[in-house]
């Protein structure tokens, strides 16, 4: 399968310049180890070879002499190579030195050993529709945070498309796959997380049965800001919830593997009293995750389970919208208070610019968002926060235009960084 240009390509390329290693972070079968490969002279793969990984352990300096940059694959397979990979760059004092790929963080998280200024990190996460080739590309949200843009026709991708997506996920291996071969690919995803993996990470042996059970409750509240104890409830069974504690710890190791990525509060100052909720909103960093967990097929959620497949589409949006605004130097948040007010994705820019959006799989609540958006704009103090540099309604299907009232309508099909 030959390479697809990813987002990270260009980062990478420049954060190469500025640090003395760069690490690329993201859970396993994300396409780290190929994007690295692209702007490695050397590399080593922990993973595959057990001499390598005895070598890194007695003798890291024969490995870390290697032609620059050298990739060290899963790194964390060998913890003790952070301290050394270190050394080696403050010796040399020379940039662009090591690339280091992760698909978990250490239980004993050996990367709070302080490198600033030596180091600089990447988040890969599954494909965009833009870089699987769904994306016409032709709405940028760069430019937005300009006022540029131009209604442009949308790509002729169906709501049937969008549950197909969603159960493909943005997975490098499942582009070349049938529908049917992208679920099971994903089932066994979501068998191997339960079985191996975490217990991988953590060096704890889980009860697979409940890891699934918890996986399967996530994936039904994805998009909600449900605690560990209606997680722990909704896991359980016979009337027996899972303690909460046991919960938290399945959540932990969860995020470890990366395959969860939660929504932070954004916090602005507001000119009503209304208290902001300061809990995250749960995803997971790719839709296909929660629908593997659950079972469901696209005829599943088109048949019977539009609503859910509604709260499916918003984890889609926000795992592209993430690829898109850490491109610009960006994030994503959300926000919701105490009356009740919610706008799903406020992206931030580092200059401090931000924008909201709402997420809707069909056209009947466009109006609603709209009216949303407007309303919370009116809600933060722009006197200390800003004015929003544009609001949007991100959408499944249609054309990208702009309502008289200024709130765009962006097809998730149009959009680029």
């Amino acid at each position: 399968m030959a390479y697809k240009k990813r987002i990270v390509d260009s980062q990478l390329t420049e954060l190469l310049t500025v640090a003395g290693f760069v690490v690329i972070e993201g859970p396993k079968a994300v396409g780290k180890t190929e994007t690295a490969k692209q702007q490695a002279a050397s590399v080593v793969q922990l993973d595959m070879n057990i001499n390598s990984r005895e070598s890194a352990r007695l003798a890291p300096s024969v490995i870390l002499n290697e032609k620059a940059p050298l990739l060290i694959d899963e790194w964390q397979l060998v913890p003790e190579l952070w301290a050394h990979v270190k050394v080696a760059v403050d010796t040399r004092q020379l940039r662009g030195q090591f690339i280091l790929t992760g698909s978990a963080i250490p239980q004993d998280d050996i990367t709070r050993d302080s490198a600033a200024g030596r180091v600089a990190r990447i988040k890969m996460r599954p494909m965009s529709l833009f870089e699987s080739g769904e994306s016409s590309g032709v709405v940028s949200i760069k430019k937005l945070f300009t006022q540029e843009f131009e209604a442009s026709r949308g790509p002729d991708i169906t709501i049937n498309q969008i549950a197909e997506l969603t159960c493909r996920g943005g997975w490098p291996r499942n582009l070349e796959l049938t529908n049917v071969q992208a679920r099971l690919s994903m089932k066994s995803y979501v068998e191997e997380l339960a079985s191996v993996d975490l217990q991988r990470v953590t060096g704890i042996k889980y009860n697979k049965t409940n890891v699934l059970k918890v996986l399967t409750s996530l994936a039904r509240n994805v998009g909600t800001k449900a605690s560990d104890t209606v997680i722990g409830k909704d896991a359980g069974s016979n009337s027996v919830a899972i303690d909460r504690k046991i919960v938290a710890g399945y959540l932990d190791a969860l995020s470890r593997v990366m395959v969860v990525e939660n929504n932070p509060p954004w916090t602005p100052n507001l000119r009503s009293r209304s208290r902001i909720n300061g809990s995250a909103t749960r995803y997971f960093i790719d839709p296909s995750i929660a629908t593997a967990a659950m079972g469901v097929s696209p005829q599943t959620l088109l048949r019977g389970e539009i609503q859910y497949l509604g709260f499916l589409f918003e984890n889609l949006a926000i795992r592209d919208l993430r690829i898109y605004m850490q491109s610009i130097g960006g994030s994503v948040k959300q926000y919701r208070d105490s009356s009740g007010l919610e706008v799903d994705a406020i992206l931030e820019t580092d200059e401090n610019e931000w924008a909201a959006i709402e997420i809707k799989l069909g056209f009947s609540h466009i109006n609603q968002a709209a009216e949303n958006l407007l309303k919370f704009k009116e809600t933060v103090d722009v006197k200390t926060s800003g004015r929003p540099a544009f609001l949007a309604i991100v959408t499944a299907t249609g054309h990208a235009y702009q309502r008289q009232d200024g709130v765009y309508v962006l097809p998730i099909g149009t959009l680029l960084p």
